[in-house]
């Protein structure tokens, strides 16, 4: 009898442990289309808090990727990140985006982050709708919208690759 209870509680233990591991796990969203993620930028518009220069809307999310977009109306801090490289799509508006250089009154913003007010003696590279780029890691990049509106970006983060990457076929 005691070893069924010990059994008994084991498995219930395994059980109510597996269904929280999956509750923790936020869903895989592989697919979304153009008019559903354009409706992502009037939800931005609608979250954004006072003149926060950037709201961040999910896209999709495929661990450890992430997509997603930035509605950028206003100029935010300038950035770096130390773990993964950053690939941009505009999506709309127009802006300068600044890379290289070094960043102005650096600070850590997390663990894996470094940020600024500014770079000093980036590259700026002007940007229309459909222009992508990718910040490799450890690069200081900021968005400076132009044009009067907002600049719209699909961003996602890719780790740095395991060693010996790419493989040898």
């Amino acid at each position: 009898m005691r070893a069924q209870f010990l059994a008994f509680t084991f498995l219930a233990t395994a059980v109510a442990s597996g269904a929280l591991a999956q509750q923790a796990a936020p869903p895989a969203t592989t697919f979304m289309n153009n008019k559903d993620i354009m409706s992502l930028v009037d939800k931005a518009k609608a979250d954004r808090k006072g003149d926060a220069p950037l709201v961040i809307e999910p896209i999709l999310s495929l661990a450890p990727y992430r997509a997603q977009l930035e509605y950028r109306p206003g100029t935010s801090p300038a950035a770096v990140h130390e773990k993964d490289a950053e690939l941009m799509v505009v999506l709309e508006g127009t802006g300068n985006i600044v890379t290289g250089g070094k960043l102005v009154d650096e600070k850590r913003t997390n663990a894996n982050n470094l940020g600024g007010p500014s770079i000093a003696g980036g590259n700026s590279q002007a940007v229309v709708k459909g222009d992508m780029l990718i910040v490799p890691a450890n690069t200081p990049h900021q968005v400076i919208p132009t044009g009067g509106a907002p600049i719209v970006l699909m961003t996602l983060h890719v780790p740095h690759p395991p060693t010996n990457w790419p493989p040898t076929n």
